[in-house]
């Protein structure tokens, strides 16, 4: 039983990071400037689902947080308390000790220290907005004395651990007779019309109505109008409508409370009854024959709610008997409930699950290798080889979107991080975002919110520049960070850019000199200056601050993104801005390969970069300086670049005697790569080196071949980009 309750909670977990996803979505968008209706109940309905499930699993602090929040949201809601600046910023604020409290729920944080929090949300309540959370004392004088003579809510009494005020009534007071409700305390008129596929769905509309009963709630009418004849009647449909009278001193959240698990397309509908009910004493003397409907057309119904079977029971009776014999007319086909094509069905499936399918899909494209090594061409077709393949790809494209997801769920915290940054710094700051469609596995996106957070922190401290420099530049006041992604090949793009000042590189170089990273002889290339911010403590704030100063933000997300299999690429261009690019590897994924050999060894070229191979003649390559040599290829002379070099491999084969493979990067265009021979093309399974290794420049994984060896597989991009020869980790040059 432990272990199915652990799996509930685990699901309420998750909820929760949905939930709380959608409730920052929302307050940014209020702390934008959208405060509509549907930006705000969003929220409400988000905190509130996150409370119930906190309380169903005995998280008190959780839950006790979350109310004093909603009550909050609920004035907001309803429209007592304005959405200004200041609630929004108070409820930021309660966001983030919201987020705290599930961690600590979760047992992987303390409890965060909440009374700072709750004080301004009660300040909240307590003013109503005005001022924008201006201190209780600023409130109109008429009403001190006003509060003071009310009987039921005394000053000398203090909230409890938990926020709630206690009760300024005994339980012997119930037993009193009930004294005719004042204006405010008019009561509630509730109008529930259950969802057409309530029934099918199991959501039983009586054991709603039976909640509202608890609460004294009086049914005051039911409509039956909607009831179709019987032979269109669905025994699943739901067709009637109630009206129910609940006591004014209910409050208005305990009744929606009753609806938390209505489906969103039922009609539920809470207002004030603006006519009180004096009627009450001749409607209990009204004889029970007397059917006359009320204003809405409704008719009353004085019976308690067990009765109501016989009623229903009764009214199908009635339709039966006005309705034609079922043998005198052709049964129709059941049409399809309205919206059913619409509605999507969703199932929670454990990663490790997917996992798990990801890598039998894996194996199952390793084996189908090993056959088309095994077997002769002859044998090939008549096993239907390549239909296997075919079929292969299609199920790993499958399993590898049930992983996938949008990438604008790590993109959502920065529109509301770029708004508080710019209110720490004094800056104006833009955001432009692209590809927020484009789609990461998921463990991808739950890794890269560090790695983002920092570079958009780096970006709005260090790379924009004030307003007064950028007028002085010529440039607009207002500074621009652009967020994008997007996917090529077996790679995601993730760049973060800004149009700010640059990299000083002297200043780099010598702030490295400085801490002892580098040697003050030491000859770096602009590239490796700028690699040079991602060092550990490197910093060149000069005072630290909330924002940066410390030195680990950009040496955090190097280490964050090779943890991934990926590798951090920055390019900047003094006065006009630096763009930082994580690049990162799917998981798994089968790509086309060309199966070459460096040295000997076996590697994997994906052919998605590869336009053509040249076997060189004599002369054709030619040597421009010591480190770097060109291919005349018809009049257009292309870079080369020897693999074997740049990984340290010995070899010293002529390069008339090697091949030359005419590839295409995004950043260096057309480079030529010497290979000694082509051996085969083969669909390859990417796997990680990340568990085992650490990240390789110039290496994008591994795969096995049909022999059962292994082969590495080449990173074109960072390829290309080398300078030098590879260097193993810890080694000087």
């Amino acid at each position: 039983m432990s272990d199915e309750l652990d799996e509930i909670q685990a699901i309420f977990f998750e909820e929760c990071a949905e939930g709380l996803t959608t409730a920052e979505q929302g307050l940014s968008a209020m702390q934008g400037g959208d405060v509509s209706a549907e930006v705000i109940a969003g929220v409400f309905r988000a905190v509130h689902s996150i409370k119930g499930g906190a309380g169903a699993f005995g998280h008190a602090d959780l839950t006790a947080f979350a109310h004093k929040f909603e009550n909050v949201l609920d004035e907001v809601r309803g429209g007592k308390i304005p959405p200004s600046p200041g609630v929004v910023k108070v409820m930021l604020s309660a966001f983030d000790i919201l987020t705290d409290h599930v961690e600590s729920a979760k047992g992987l944080a303390p409890r965060p220290a909440d009374e700072a929090a709750l004080a301004a949300l009660e300040q909240v309540l307590a003013n109503k907005g005005a001022d924008d959370g201006a201190p209780v004392a600023s409130a109109p004088a008429p009403a001190a004395p006003v509060v003071a003579e009310a009987p039921a809510a005394p000053a000398a009494e203090e909230a409890d651990e938990y926020g709630f005020l206690p009760m300024a009534v005994s339980l012997d007071d119930f037993d009193a007779p009930a004294e005719a409700p004042a204006a405010a305390d008019a009561a509630w008129i509730v109008t529930f019309k259950p969802s057409r596929a309530a029934l099918a769905n199991a959501g039983e509309p009586l054991l709603i109505i039976r909640e509202l009963e608890t609460l004294g709630a009086e049914i005051v009418a039911v409509d039956t109008g909607t009831v179709p004849s019987l032979r269109d009647l669905d025994p699943e449909d739901a067709y009637f409508t109630w009206t129910l009278r609940v006591p004014g001193e209910v409050t208005e959240g305990d009744i929606n409370d009753c609806f938390d698990f209505v489906a969103p397309d039922s009609v539920v509908e809470v207002r004030r009854d603006e006519t009180p009910a004096p009627a009450a004493a001749p409607v209990a003397e009204a004889p029970a024959a007397d059917t006359g409907a009320d204003e809405f057309g409704f008719v009353p119904v004085s019976a308690p709610i067990e009765d109501f079977a016989a009623e229903m029971q009764r009214v199908v009776e009635t339709i039966a008997a006005a309705s034609p014999p079922v043998g005198s007319v052709e049964t129709p086909a059941i049409a399809p409930k309205a919206g059913g094509d619409a509605a999507q069905q969703t199932i929670r499936v454990d990663l490790g699950k997917l996992d798990l399918l990801l890598n039998l899909v894996g194996e199952l494209v390793i084996r189908n290798s090993i056959l088309a090594d095994r077997l002769s061409p002859a044998d090939r077709q008549r096993v239907e080889l390549p239909e296997l393949a075919r079929l292969t790809r299609q199920i790993q494209d499958n399993v590898m979107s049930l992983r996938a997801q949008p990438i604008k769920q790590a993109f959502s915290r920065v529109p509301r991080m770029l708004r508080d940054l710019s209110v720490e710094t004094g800056k104006t700051i833009n955001l432009e975002t692209y590809g927020e469609t484009t789609e990461v596995d998921k463990g991808v996106i739950e890794k890269i919110g560090d790695p983002l957070t920092h570079m958009i922190r780096n970006a709005a401290d260090h790379g924009l520049e004030s307003a007064e420099e950028r007028i002085a530049a010529g440039k607009d006041p207002a500074g621009t960070i652009k967020l994008s992604a997007e996917q090529r090949g077996a790679r995601i793009f993730v760049r973060v850019q800004d149009n700010g000042r640059g990299i000083n590189r002297e200043r780099v170089k010598a702030k490295a000199i400085e801490k002892g990273i580098i040697s003050p002889d030491a000859v770096l290339s602009n590239e490796e200056i700028d690699q040079l911010i991602c060092a550990p403590g490197f910093s060149t704030a000069e005072t630290i601050s909330n924002i940066s100063g410390r030195g680990v933000g950009m040496d955090v997300v190097r280490s964050n993104v090779e943890a991934l299999g990926g590798r951090v690429e920055i390019h900047s261009v003094p006065g006009e801005g630096t763009t930082f690019t994580m690049i990162l590897p799917l998981t798994l994924a089968i790509l086309d390969g060309m199966i070459v050999r460096l040295a000997g060894q076996r590697f994997v070229l994906p052919l998605a970069h590869v336009l053509e191979t040249v076997q060189p003649e004599a002369g054709q390559v030619k040597r421009t300086s010591p480190d770097s040599e060109v291919i005349d290829m018809r009049g257009e002379y292309v870079p080369v670049k020897r693999a074997t070099e740049i990984f340290g491999l010995n070899d010293d084969r002529a390069v008339e005697d090697s091949l030359v493979v005419i590839v295409e990067s995004e950043a260096h265009g057309k480079v030529g790569l010497v290979v000694d021979t082509i051996d085969d093309r083969r669909e390859v399974v990417i796997k990680s080196l990340d568990q085992n290794l650490h990240p390789i420049r110039g290496l994008g994984g591994a795969t096995i071949l049909g022999d059962g060896s292994i082969a590495l597989i080449l990173d074109i991009e960072a390829l290309v980009a080398s300078t030098n020869r590879y260097t193993p980790k810890g080694m000087a040059a």
